[in-house]
């Protein structure tokens, strides 16, 4: 089954946009508990992985590894042509809870890092994610989601080449997580920014992702092609429903 996906965006703007992850023998241990064995993996400029499986099985620490919060104890982690060695500037994380601070008001947690027109380049980010008209406002009056939208606002204002997620949609409830698929979809498909994601969710992984990684005891048990075309329906295509079966067989 071939890993080409349909999407909406030029041609050349997943190449342009993203940047490629390899990791090559990489080995990770915490004491005497090793976490990753020799772990090898590609992911292409532009793709979107889902990484899935049962909690202790080295997902979190592969995050960890990619985006430079850990160093490997073995092995070599790679964006584009260089080692990942610290925190990369071309590299954004999110993660579950929205770690927004709370004495300042959602343009100015959009862009935190300041910088030339920060705040110009914060309203559009907040435009981007449907929260135009929200800047002046503090993060308590926001929702659950609403929040997820200024943290993902603030992770994508710098036009990062790699954004990492740590099972961002987590804590949402069903309608407001589906909402988030559609607009990290439809935002991935006209950026072409490289992603992995961490869930326990198939369903979502296979809603998102073109590519699903089921880690099992820090190896890959199944790297599956999702040939699916985007935007795509939760649930609504039987051929989703088998994907999602073989990916549940191997967790």
């Amino acid at each position: 089954m071939s890993l080409a996906v349909q999407r909406d965006v030029a041609p050349g703007a997943a190449g342009a946009a993203g940047l490629p992850i390899r990791l090559a023998g990489v080995s990770k241990s915490f004491g005497e508990t090793e976490v990753l064995r020799r772990f090898d993996l590609h992911i292409p400029a532009g793709q979107f992985v889902a990484v899935v499986g049962r909690s202790g099985g080295g997902k979190s620490t592969l995050l960890r590894l990619v985006s430079g919060l850990d160093q490997p104890s073995g092995g070599r982690v790679m964006i584009g042509e260089r080692a990942v060695t610290s925190l990369d500037p071309a590299v954004r994380l999110l993660f579950q809870e929205a770690r927004l601070v709370p004495w300042q008001r959602v343009v100015e947690n959009v862009g935190i890092a300041r910088g030339e027109n920060w705040r110009e380049r914060a309203l559009q980010a907040l435009r981007d994610v449907g929260l135009d008209g929200r800047g002046d406002e503090w993060p308590s009056v926001l929702s659950g989601g609403q929040r997820q939208r200024v943290a993902l606002a603030r992770a994508l204002v710098s036009r990062p080449n790699i954004l990492l997620l740590d099972e961002p949609f987590g804590a949402l409830d069903a309608l407001t997580r589906i909402e988030m698929h559609r607009l990290l979809d439809g935002i991935w498909r006209e950026r072409g920014f490289t992603t992995v994601l961490i869930t326990h969710d198939v369903a979502e992984a296979v809603a998102l992702a073109d590519r699903v990684i089921v880690l099992r005891e820090g190896r890959v048990a199944l790297d599956l092609p999702v040939d699916l075309e985007h935007p795509r329906a939760e649930l609504a295509d039987p051929r989703a429903a088998e994907l999602q079966k073989q990916i549940l067989a191997a967790v």
